[in-house]
């Protein structure tokens, strides 16, 4: 999610803050107070039932930094790095024990000094040594930058003395080098890599590693810069052996993914992060977990060229979390923890504090999921967990310089679970085991390969057809070349003629390619073999460029009739096909469907988090995610807006008219950071398509005067200036107590809006009534009292605008404000910004209800205002909104100027 810095220059949400009650709730432990000791840092803590957890150590109490990733080597002691520091190594108390960890800075002997090493996303220990992935710019501080280091004890003195640099990295930060894990034969290592790493060179690729865009939809960089230089394949994951001679990519198209896990079938999983920023946009894709098979491409292009699990040619995740921060995954094949268990990843989030099981499911020859939410807390900045060889797990908090905790959970009837008891015997069907065979031609030339492979271009399991391209796609193209334009099954031809498109001669294919496509009965296909068909259209056009003549006009008269379809994601394809190539009525089509306000049901990114039900798990990102939810953008008419931004042709006045007034109303929606700034750059590229006297026009018409300089943001009425401070309650009570004559009362007026205070309460007759009128404020309490509600929300909370947290039967918990309920359903409202939008809960499957306790404003949220901000908020606020108010007339001077 969003960094410290970014995090300061949004709006601070005063509107929940000063109502102190509204939606004051985040989820709180549902355990019972015998399973909690009062104060105890794991109070916050939800977990399943018959589970316990322990507080162990807080490394930041000791001064040892914020702990992002941990190992246990073969005594069962704990490696730990801090983010930005050292190396640690625990020996840990057991299960029950009110003992503290004994804890030891590492120091490494190089060959001229002892060298402390840590600023480490990743550790393992394997080989009898200590592998270590360092993230970090070199710095005379700490020389050692971003790279694959081994090191290793070779005078049996209990101490690293050798250091062995395997691999340098290119690339830091939080998108840069992550974790390693051990392959399940315990023979190699793997380990994977943020998309600002850059891929160094391999000495075998297991996917094609001739990655473009492959996108005819505009492609607009990230507005604000970001990723703007990263390009495909972006994150990866690598083989290497025990001394990292040899490199073996296996996996790519990911954006930040940092843990990997295997189980015991030998299958890797990875646990893949979103771009919050292009929250509301056609191509934003959630947080999830991915099934990282042999060459598996998932696709992630920087930004709006990222891909859609629509696309034929990429994979699909086998679950969808949703918003967050991915920061670990584990396999709990060691844990000893009940039967339920088995064949379980937890997935952790940094963002909202939730550790999500994933029960697998073989299917196919991949797999599905049934979620749980195992572990959760608030606030809760999870880092890294492993399972010790205490069949515990053991998970830290931390990162970016915050709160740093070691906690360790276990089922409390561990003693009568095995050690082992839950590794599984893998249940492996035909289809995986067809996959796998077909993965052996991968990376190599094999004179069976396309004989073998073909005949699964035609199955109905995604991943074989996969596996199958792949396969053909490694070996020579003049092997099957042929067999493409000779094939007669349509499915079949579609995924040979994706294989061709990317691995043919593209100034000899095209047309053979797009002329054997349009030979196909459209109206036979399936909904996904239509796809998969638009799809192998786009690529070759991509690929190959600009049809000849009579190839186009043979494409216009294939897929034009079919514009517009019943399938909004046909549409989709559709559209950026005839827009491409200029077909009749394109942009008519096109602009008819934008104002028909088409829906787009987009199963393939559907969640099992539901944003609203994040709000409230996290103020700092909730509040943020409740502003975009109150006004999300229409994604499928941004598509094609987006699109038409292309079109030099097929305009008329009439039709540039409305589709430049659509921007006007586009930026009215709330969607990422750079939502605003995508929807100008396609402006922009549109004005580009309008004749020269219109330019000015047209800009004016589509909402120009609204964006600031930078085209990034609207323009606001009054932004903080600041510079903030940390205020604290005696300091503010002293600034306001005999200094809030005189104000400015516009300014405090400004202020309250740009803030968002409006966006939740009245004063004067203006805002909403979400929570309480602000009117009477003044007249009812002090400065002091309004102030201490700001600084410390969770002092006083108001019954009349307390929120419920209700237990579910499936262990899940809802917060949020009840607005009504009858016979069989409580009707809640879980955004403070919507109190239109309501959630059914039906009685029968809560299980318990109480009231919260932990407002959900964040302490603090004064801290953009600087003295004579905060000044002119608290005058507007005693005065009721009233510019009459004495406190603007009385005669003594405000002290400390304005």
């Amino acid at each position: 999610m969003y960094t410290k810095k970014q995090w300061s220059k949004l709006p601070m949400t005063l509107a929940v803050l000063l109502a102190v009650g509204v939606f004051c709730g985040v989820m709180l432990s549902n355990r019972t107070a015998k399973h909690r000791p009062p104060g105890n840092k794991v109070d916050k803590i939800k977990l399943p039932e018959g589970f316990k957890a322990e507080h162990l150590y807080s490394p930041s109490e000791e001064k040892n930094g914020s702990w992002v990733s941990m190992t246990f080597d073969d005594k069962g002691r704990m490696i730990t790095s801090d983010q930005y520091g050292g190396l640690f190594r625990l020996v840990l108390p057991p299960i029950g024990s009110t003992e503290k960890p004994t804890v030891e800075a590492l120091k490494v002997e190089g060959d001229t000094a002892k060298v402390a090493m840590g600023y480490a996303h990743g550790l393992l220990y394997a080989f009898n040594s200590l592998y270590v992935m360092i993230n970090n710019r070199e710095s005379a501080k700490f020389p050692k930058g971003s790279g694959f280091y081994r090191l290793q004890d070779t005078d049996g003195n209990d101490q690293y003395d050798k250091i062995t640099l395997i691999k340098p990295l290119k690339g830091e930060g939080e998108h840069g080098p992550h974790s390693i894990v051990l392959s399940p034969d315990k023979k190699s290592l793997y380990v994977v890599a943020g998309n600002f790493t850059d891929l160094p060179k391999m000495d075998s690729y297991r996917l094609m590693p001739n990655w473009k865009n492959d996108n005819l939809f505009p492609f607009i960089k990230d507005p604000r810069g970001h990723a703007a230089d990263r390009h495909a394949p972006g994150g990866w994951i690598a083989k290497t052996d025990p001394d990292g001679k040899s490199w073996e990519l296996v996996s790519a198209g990911y954006r930040n993914s940092y843990d990997i896990a295997f189980n015991e079938a030998g299958d890797l999983f990875i646990y893949d992060s979103d771009m919050e920023w292009d929250f509301g946009t056609p191509w934003y894709r959630p947080t999830r977990v991915c099934h990282a098979t042999s060459g598996g491409d998932y696709g992630w292009r920087t930004g709006s060229a990222n891909t859609s699990p629509a696309f034929a040619d990429f994979l699909s995740p086998i679950m969808n979390i949703g918003q967050g921060s991915p920061t670990n995954l584990i396999y709990l094949s060691d844990a000893r923890f009940p039967a339920k268990y088995k064949n379980t990843l937890l997935a952790f989030d940094w963002s909202f504090g939730i550790v999500h099981g994933l029960h697998l499911k073989p299917n196919g020859s991949t797999y599905s999921a049934d979620h749980e939410e195992f572990l959760s807390g608030a606030p809760l900045p999870l880092t890294d967990g492993a399972i010790g060889p205490d069949g515990a797990l053991y998970f830290l908090t931390g990162g970016r310089r915050l709160e740093s905790d070691l906690y360790r959970v276990y089922y409390g009837d561990y003693k009568n679970i095995p050690a082992g008891a839950n590794t599984v015997k893998p249940v492996l069907t035909t289809e995986h085991k067809q996959r796998t065979d077909l993965e052996k031609f991968h990376a190599v030339k094999d004179p069976k390969a396309v004989e073998t492979s073909w005949p699964y271009l035609k199955s109905p399991d995604r991943f074989l057809r996969f596996a199958a391209r792949l396969a053909i796609e490694h070996q020579p193209v003049a092997e099957w070349e042929s067999k493409v334009y000779a094939e007669k099954d349509p499915q079949t031809l579609i995924y040979a003629s994706i294989a061709l498109a990317r691995e043919g001669d593209s100034t000899k294919v095209g047309g053979p390619i797009l002329k054997g496509l349009t030979k196909i009965d459209y109206a036979k296909l399936n909904d996904l073999q239509k796809q998969a068909l638009l799809r192998a259209v786009e690529l070759t056009i991509y690929r190959t460029g600009q049809p000849d003549a009579e190839t186009k006009q043979a494409i216009i008269a294939y897929l034009n009739p079919k514009y517009p379809s019943p399938s909004a994601l046909q549409n989709r394809f559709l559209s950026k096909i005839l827009i491409t190539l200029e077909a009749p009525k394109a942009v008519e089509k096109t602009l008819g469907l934008i104002a028909k306000n088409e829906k787009f049901d987009d199963k393939d990114n559907e969640m099992v988090t539901a944003s609203a039900d994040l709000i409230l798990r996290n103020p700092q990102y909730g509040l943020d995610l409740a502003g975009l939810l109150e006004k999300m953008p229409p994604q499928q008419q941004s598509f094609y807006a987006i699109m038409l931004s292309s079109a030099k042709t097929g305009w008329t006045p009439a039709l540039s008219e409305q589709y430049f007034k659509w921007f006007h109303k586009a930026f009215s929606y709330q969607g990422g950071r750079s939502y605003i700034g995508f929807i100008d750059k396609a402006r922009q590229l549109a004005l580009k398509n309008v004749p020269k006297d219109k330019v000015e026009y047209y800009n004016k018409l589509s909402g120009a005067e609204l964006l600031t300089g930078s085209g990034n943001d609207l323009v606001k009425m009054y932004s903080p200036k600041g510079p903030g401070r940390s205020w604290k309650l005696e300091e503010a009570v002293a600034l306001v107590q005999d200094s809030l004559a005189h104000r400015d009362f516009d300014k405090g007026k400004m202020i309250f809006s740009a803030v968002l205070c409006n966006r939740c309460h009245v004063i004067q007759g203006e805002g909403n009534d979400v929570g309480p009128d602000l009117t009477q404020l003044g007249t009812r309490f002090s400065a002091k009292d309004m102030l201490e509600s700001i600084i410390d929300p969770n002092k006083t909370i108001s019954d009349q605008f307390g929120s419920i947290a209700y237990t579910m039967k499936n262990g899940e918990s809802i917060v949020g404000r009840q607005i009504n309920e009858d016979a069989n359903f409580y009707y809640i409202a879980q955004n403070p910004f919507d109190s239109k939008t309501i959630r059914k809960l039906g009685k029968k499957e809560v299980v318990s209800t109480k009231m919260s306790t932990v407002s959900v404003m964040l302490p603090g949220l004064i801290n953009s205002l600087n003295p004579n901000e905060l000044r002119d908020l608290v005058a507007y606020l005693m005065s009721g909104g009233n510019k009459n108010n004495p406190i603007y007339t009385e005669a003594s001077a405000p002290k400390g100027g304005k």
